[in-house]
């Protein structure tokens, strides 16, 4: 019964290293991002809400976040435990997460973040950008992602550090070897893997 937050840069790998925590913890990977496309995919009221702002080019409110992520979270596959990934991304978020846990008895047991040098982030992305004809991902935009998710995610890892959730890890490297980091880290604070991982 693993409950896990994974927090990261954009380009940090985050999406894979929650696809093989996922694995390891045996829980499913939640990401907003996936649930968005959904609800969009399956026509839901929820889906179809998130679409007017979406298309409007407005960031999805968190009422409706919120809502989107509770309605997976009670989807039977998460009553084991789950892997967070892209929420919550708000301080408001992560007090809506607080009552939505509460209310369901349990709580996260650990948040992952991983951390990468900027620059080596920026080179990643411009890399992924070019491989996949990405025109639009330029320096700056890619530099002004990166300031928006130290905005957002600065005040998160304060309210999750003073509760000693916290498990920093270094993004860089191989993913294997940033797997084991992660799943080192975890070993710490007493949350093992259920099944290994398939090296990479």
């Amino acid at each position: 019964m693993t409950r896990l937050l994974l927090i990261g840069p954009p380009g940090a790998g985050k999406g894979t290293q929650a696809a093989r925590l996922a694995e390891a913890f045996d829980v499913p990977a939640v990401s907003t991002g996936d649930i968005f496309r959904a609800n969009l995919k399956n026509g839901t009221e929820l889906g179809l809400e998130a679409k007017k702002f979406m298309d409007a080019g407005e960031y999805v409110p968190d009422s409706l976040t919120n809502a989107i992520v509770h309605d997976r979270l009670q989807e039977v596959d998460a009553a084991g435990g789950f892997l967070l990934d892209g929420y919550p991304r708000t301080t408001e978020q992560v007090h809506e997460l607080d009552r939505l846990l509460l209310a369901d008895g349990t709580a996260l047991d650990a948040v992952v973040q991983i951390v990468a040098d900027t620059d080596e982030v920026v080179a990643r992305l411009l890399k992924r950008a070019a491989e996949q004809g990405r025109a639009d991902d330029t320096v700056e935009v890619i530099r002004h992602r990166m300031d928006i998710y130290e905005q957002q995610t600065a005040p998160l890892t304060e309210v999750y550090g003073s509760r000693g959730l916290v498990v920093t890890v270094d993004g860089l490297g191989p993913v294997d070897e940033v797997t084991d980091r992660i799943l080192v880290g975890l070993a710490a604070r007493g949350l093992h893997a259920v099944r290994p991982v398939e090296a990479s």
